[in-house]
């Protein structure tokens, strides 16, 4: 019986224990697939989880070791996302719960705080948002909490400083703000602290050094300021220590020198200044100390490098170091893989003592005042992957032995002093991808032995003195990417094979003499983005194969001698700037370009384009440079350039365009540029111009041009210059031009402007180009107020009516070239210091008197002269007149007297024939000239001095045909005094 008892009992407590077990288990159950049910599975890993399967065994799960409990969930990286379930909270055995790594979005659910067990809570690398939850700090017993590069926002809670027990703490890649909080002292056994990229301020807190167990402090890429805490220097434990890209200012404070386990500082892109503490340099354990771009200054010849074999990485750019090379850098034994010298003020040759840097991999001593001539030494580099010389003072030629270095990668060497030519040994270079040889003064040929390096991906070999072809060769650079060749004195055509290296993006061969054509091959580089040829002898037309580069982004073939159609440059839709300037194009400009969306910049100046500007170049709503000048366009601008509202530059002078300027230009906020010159616009000049508050350029001359300038010309305030010579434009020159305050050059000349010079003009006192007013009908005086444009160069003022006297004041125009007053009314004395001007300033003016003229005392007696003349001859010409008028005169009345006789004689007659009284003696009178006596039926001509007949006879005494004679004579006498 005692036997069976015991059999009972045992069964009752093996029963009690899996009942109790299994309702833990299942409790845990509910509440995973309640949780699993907040999720987005999009990688099936809950496709176990079932209640019907073992919950130890489900995916991500771990339990105990007795099975009965879940303590830990890993779904790291399992592709989930949702919202994390505050039901996690229900499961009060866990230990560790990581959800890193997917993409799970909302809050941190506060009810965290309430797994008790907690030691790891991993949520980094998710879209989670909102605050770090206050409830967090009842995790007594975590040791790991991650939440790093989230959405995370607001400040780091202070009651962070509770989990005591924290040894690792991962923030960084938030958007966390305000200060990092002192409570981070109190956590004793903390080892890494990661703050980087955010957004915290303020200083350092001094009681970090608390935190005695501290290996790793991650703080770079934020607003941190003040200091570097010397504290820092209890931190015994430190291994890394990055403080980059903040605002650190002040000295590195010499207890750094002290942590002896450091094996990583870095303190770049801060506001460091002073000296490297010497100590720090010697740390036995450093492997790596970047200080680049700071103020920190010294002379680092000084630096002792001695005993330190660990030295991986070396890296001071960007800061005020003087001296040489750092001595004793390189040792036997050294470890150093990276040099990072370049910005500072460091001179001397090249430093030897580097060619014992065997395992040296990277040197960069660029922009430094190196000089003299590379070693031939230097293939005892030869694990050099990149070496970067550039931006020094570098003489001679480049030593064949760089050939040797065959593991180099890249190579700069541009902006140097560097002679000759390239070596062909440079052939042997089988890992070369970037060669930049620019801005020396290289030259002979391109060696066909440089294309044996077929991983070479970019060639810059910009401004030397290069001769000859590119090799025909090149097509076997099958990875080139970039190649820039332009500014050298190569020749000859482009070679067929550049055609086979198809990654081309970017083809720069401008100033140089290349000609020929371009070939069919051009076609085949598909990636082309760039094309420069600019300033070439290239002639032909375009291959029509160029219509195959759909990603050309950039075109500039200006200045060389292509014909026929530009249409195979519009096969892309990626065009931002076309430039075919100064070339031979002919026909009309395809309306395909337009489908390019992108382009900013049209530039097809100087050409033989026809036809009319293509309305669809309205669809450009970018497009901010249109320079169609000096070609044979026609018709009216397009109303659809209107919906360019950026264009800063237009130009389409030189044409035949006609019809008025449209008002809408005035819509065109951004332009700077206006040039419609020589053309044949008409009407008058829109009002509307004077909204386009940007304006420096204005040129509408050599139009037809009708009318007065608008007054809102004055609301042009930036303009520096204004050109309206050559039309038909009237009416006064308005007051408000002496607004337009930044002109320089302002021409108004040969048009039909009245009215007077407006005295607002003197107040343009950076007018300096010229003022030229000549040609117009202005009048009045020259305003003094012309003498405050003291930095004017020319002006003309010519064939005008102005009158009065040249203004004394304006002598004080010293800066004046060129001075043209003639063809006025001027008078008076010209100011002495326009004596060095030619004669020709100042003819065909009333009395201007002074020199380059005569003297204004010559020139007053030369006027009493020709008084004296003119009154002479007005005596002599009165005296005449007089007697004329006085001969006449007599005349009159010894005709009037003799008529009255003979009217007397013939009625005496008749009364004697009548019955006249008888005894009444008649005497016949005579009038004698000379010896022969004048008969009464005889008149003179005056003209002839002869006799007249009178036709009437005797019968018929009527004296009206006589007078009639002597009046004719009397007129003819008249005409022949004037």
């Amino acid at each position: 019986m005692g036997s069976l008892s015991n059999k009972i009992f045992l069964f009752v407590v093996l029963g009690s224990f899996l009942r109790v077990s299994l309702g833990a288990t299942s409790n845990d159950s509910f509440w995973l697939l309640k949780i699993q049910s907040e999720f987005i599975d999009s990688m099936g890993v809950f496709s176990n989880w079932s209640p019907r399967t073992n919950i130890c065994t489900w995916n991500g799960l771990q339990c105990s070791k007795d099975q009965t409990r879940v303590v830990g969930i890993n779904l790291s990286n399992s592709g989930l996302s949702g919202s994390i379930s505050p039901d996690l909270s229900r499961l009060v055995s866990l230990q560790k719960l990581d959800l890193s790594m997917n993409s799970l979005t909302g809050l941190i659910p506060p009810e965290l705080g309430e797994l008790q067990d907690l030691r790891e809570l991993l949520l980094f690398s998710n879209y989670l948002s909102g605050n770090i939850p206050e409830e967090l700090r009842h995790l007594k017993k975590l040791q790991v909490l991650r939440t790093g590069d989230n959405q995370l926002s607001g400040e780091v809670i202070g009651s962070i400083g509770e989990l005591t027990e924290l040894r690792v703490l991962g923030l960084a890649y938030c958007q966390f703000n305000g200060s990092i909080p002192s409570q981070i002292g109190n956590l004793k056994h903390l080892e890494s602290l990661d703050l980087q990229k955010n957004s915290l301020g303020g200083t350092i807190p001094q009681e970090i050094s608390g935190c005695l167990e501290l290996k790793n402090f991650a703080a770079s890429n934020n607003l941190l300021e003040g200091e570097v805490p010397s504290s820092f220097g209890k931190l015994q434990s430190l291994e890394i220590l990055n403080l980059a890209n903040n605002s650190l200012s002040g000295s590195m404070p010499t207890e750094l020198a002290g942590l002896s386990n450091l094996k990583y500082l870095n303190f770049l892109g801060n506001r460091l200044s002073g000296e490297i503490p010497s100590g720090l340099i010697r740390l036995p354990e450093l492997q790596n100390l970047d200080l680049s771009r700071n103020n920190l200054s010294g002379n680092i010849t000084l630096f002792d490098f001695e005993g330190n074999n660990n030295l991986e990485a070396l890296v001071l750019s960007g800061n005020s170091f003087t001296g040489g090379f750092p001595e004793k850098l390189c040792s036997r034994n050294t470890n150093l893989h990276h040099v990072f010298l370049s910005g500072n003020h460091l001179s001397g040759n090249f430093p030897l003592e580097l060619l014992n840097c065997s395992s040296l991999e990277v040197l960069d001593i660029s922009d430094n005042n190196f000089e003299n001539e590379l070693p031939s030494g230097i293939d005892g580099l030869k694990n050099l992957t990149d070496l970067l010389l550039n931006n020094n003072s570098f003489l001679g030629s480049l030593p064949p032995e760089i050939g040797n270095l065959s593991n180099l990668v890249s190579l700069y060497l541009f902006d140097n002093m560097i002679t000759g030519e390239i070596p062909t040994e440079i052939g042997k270079l089988q890992k070369l991808r970037v060669l930049y040889l620019y801005d020396n003064q290289m030259s002979g040929n391109i060696p066909a032995e440089l294309m044996n390096c077929s991983s070479l991906s970019e060639i810059d070999f910009f401004g030397n003195h290069f001769t000859g072809a590119i090799p025909a060769t090149i097509g076997k650079l099958k990875n080139l990417v970039f190649l820039q060749l332009r500014q050298n004195d190569l020749s000859g055509p482009v070679p067929l094979s550049l055609g086979y290296c198809r990654k081309l993006q970017t083809l720069s061969l401008g100033d140089n003499k290349l000609s020929g054509s371009l070939s069919k091959t051009f076609g085949y580089l598909s990636e082309l983005s760039l094309l420069s040829l600019y300033n070439n002898s290239f002639e032909g037309p375009l291959p029509e194969s160029l219509f195959l580069l759909k990603n050309l982004t950039i075109i500039n073939v200006s200045h060389n001698k292509f014909s026929g159609s530009i249409s195979p440059f519009s096969g892309s839709n990626s065009i931002s700037l076309l430039d075919l300037t100064n070339n031979s194009f002919s026909g009309l400009i395809p309306s395909e370009l337009a489908m390019s969306k992108n382009l900013t910049r049209i530039r097809l100046a100087h050409n033989l384009l026809n036809g009319t500007i293509p309305s669809q170049f309205g669809q450009l709503g970018d497009l901010n440079f249109l320079d169609l000048s000096s070609n044979n366009f026609t018709g009216e601008l397009p109303p659809d350039l209107s919906n360019c509202k950026k264009i800063s530059h237009f130009l389409v002078s030189n044409n035949q365009l006609s019809g008025m300027i449209p008002p809408w230009l005035g819509t065109m906020k951004e332009l700077g540029e206006l040039d419609l010159s020589s053309n044949n616009f008409n009407g008058t000049l829109p009002r509307e111009l004077g909204n386009c508050s940007r304006l420096l350029k204005l040129s509408v001359n050599q139009n037809r041009l009708s009318g007065g300038i608008p007054e809102e010309i004055g609301n042009l305030t930036s303009l520096n210059v204004l050109k309206l010579q050559r039309n038909n434009l009237s009416g006064a020159i308005p007051r408000t031009v002496g607004e337009c305050k930044k002109l320089f050059e302002l021409r108004l000349s040969e048009n039909s402007f009245t009215g007077s010079i407006p005295p607002e003009l003197g107040t343009l006192t950076e007018l300096q180009v010229i003022l030229d007013l000549s040609t117009n009908i202005l009048v009045g005086e020259i305003p003094v107020s012309l003498a405050n444009l003291v930095k004017l160069e020319r002006l003309n003022l010519s064939f005008n009516q102005l009158h009065g006297q040249v203004p004394e004041s304006l002598g004080r125009l010293t800066s004046l070239h060129v001075l043209n007053i003639s063809n006025n009314h001027l008078q008076g004395e010209i100011p002495s210091t326009f004596s060095r001007f030619p004669p020709s300033s100042f003819m065909a003016n009333d009395n201007l008197c002074g020199p380059p003229l005569i003297t204004c005392s010559e020139s007053k007696r030369q006027q009493k002269t020709r008084l004296s003349n003119t009154a002479a001859a007005g005596i002599v010409v009165a005296i005449v007149f007089t007697a004329t008028v006085i001969c006449l005169y007599l005349l009159y009345l010894m005709l009037r007297i003799w008529c009255k006789w003979k009217q007397a004689s013939i009625s005496n007659a008749d009364n004697n024939g009548g019955g006249i009284i008888e005894g009444t003696p008649r005497k016949e009178e005579k009038w004698v000239y000379g010896d022969r006596p004048i008969r009464s039926d005889e008149y003179w001509d005056l003209n002839k001095m002869t006799l007249l007949q009178c036709s009437h006879s005797k019968k018929d005494v009527s004296m009206a045909s006589c007078i009639f004679h002597h009046s004719m004579s009397r007129e003819n006498s008249m005409r022949s005094l004037v």
